[in-house]
């Protein structure tokens, strides 16, 4: 259990750790390209779309033949894509390989791949706290890359920053080794086929409702992720800020996400994703009210750090819990599919409405409301197995 849980938490670091520090290449691609924040905008809101639908193959690949061959290629991809994003010259080929190359990459080499390994290797007793663990160490990838990417723009230039972590993003492809699985692992649990498995979940209501609440998350996320930094920009505040408030997002993520994990273990989880979509809206209302000025950015940044992965732990719990963990990569990566389209108008919009507005005061507010659905939306979830009728072995 160990070995898996240090390799995928390694694996997750890097991928996620990557990714969270897009926003700091909005403005020195924008200027240097002459494009408008809208094309940086779009490409990222494919990337998070491609990522969702890419999720689900990715996940029943994963559950059918192992996690190690999905990562292997996710790898690759994640490489190919970050040096491809540096060479782009037009906004379609900054499209296709910042959003579509880089979203399939990371449908291969994230939370729902890494969940199945989990889900299947550690025992139900401790499956929430292990998955806190590994959604802490994206956190942690957050704090530790967020930095390093922002020196790394600023000594090399971005696009040798792009060719440096597209190096890194290799490293993932000797760490999957770690992560083979027994023959035996991947074919325990009921005797189900996939369509029967996409079947049972998508007439299941709770699967339902976790899809929606988990929609909102995508959507908040994303867009503070990407246009908070252009946004603290725009308001006066030196660059440097926006680094630390994306640094402060990924350091109390390591504890928010622990912490929801570890609570996932004593208390239902529907009222920990509800409690986090509810505290949201009030950190983002404050947030927007308040004088803006670098305390109450860091602040912000803290709070909505705590509470930022910490949605990933307790939803992936309940899909294992209520469904089992034969398919838990494939329902997991549907669930996904829902966090990424609202990562794809939560990107875009940001980019489309600053553009039609010269302001992202719309968008906040959109984000304040979909914390009040999410929250109507966690708390009905039946959190107990589901109940199936004796059914033959699949052929």
């Amino acid at each position: 259990m160990t070995q898996v849980l240090v390799c995928g938490a390694l694996i997750v670091t890097l991928s996620m750790g990557i990714r969270h520090g897009f926003g700091l290449w909005l403005q020195p691609i924008t200027m240097d390209r002459g494009w408008t924040r809208e094309t940086f905008a779009f490409a990222l809101a494919i990337q998070n779309l491609a990522w969702g639908l890419a999720g689900p193959l990715a996940g029943m690949l994963a559950d059918k033949y192992g996690a190690f061959r999905v990562l292997i290629v996710g790898s690759l991809l994640y490489g190919a894509g970050l040096v491809l994003m540096a060479l782009a010259t037009s906004g379609l080929a900054f499209t296709g390989s910042a959003g579509i190359l880089l979203g399939l990459a990371q449908s291969g080499t994230t939370y729902a791949v890494v969940y199945g390994v989990i889900a299947r290797q550690v025992d139900p007793a401790k499956r929430s706290w292990a998955m806190g663990v590994t959604a802490a160490a994206g956190s942690f990838g957050q704090f530790l890359m967020v930095p390093v990417e922002n020196w790394l723009i600023g000594g090399f230039g971005w696009q040798n920053a792009l060719f440096v972590l597209g190096c890194l993003a290799l490293v993932i492809m000797p760490l999957a080794f770690f992560l083979k699985e027994p023959p035996r692992a991947a074919a325990t649990g009921p005797q189900q086929s996939v369509m029967g498995a996409l079947r049972e979940a998508f007439a299941y209501p709770s699967f339902r409702l976790l899809t929606l609440g988990y929609f909102v998350c995508g959507f908040q996320v994303v867009f503070i992720g990407v246009h908070l930094p252009s946004y603290l920009k725009d308001k006066g505040l030196e660059p440097g800020v926006a680094t630390t408030a994306l640094a402060l997002i990924g350091l109390f993520n390591v504890f928010g996400t622990y912490a929801a994990g570890s609570l996932g273990q004593k208390m239902a989880k529907r009222h920990i994703l509800a409690g986090i979509y509810a505290l949201r809206a009030v950190a983002i209302t404050a947030f927007v009210l308040a004088p803006l000025t670098p305390m109450s950015v860091y602040v912000f940044a803290s709070v909505m750090g705590f509470l930022w992965l910490s949605t990933v732990p307790p939803t992936n719990a309940i899909v294992a819990q209520i469904f089992g963990v034969q398919y838990m990569s494939m329902l997991g990566g549907f669930v996904f599919l829902s966090h990424q389209i609202g990562s794809f108008l939560g990107v875009w919009l940001g980019g489309k409405l600053f553009d039609a507005t010269g302001s992202y005061d719309v968008v906040w507010w959109i984000a304040v409301g979909l914390s009040a659905m999410a929250v109507a939306a966690n708390l009905p979830v039946r959190e107990t197995a589901i109940v199936r009728p004796a059914q033959p072995a699949a052929a």
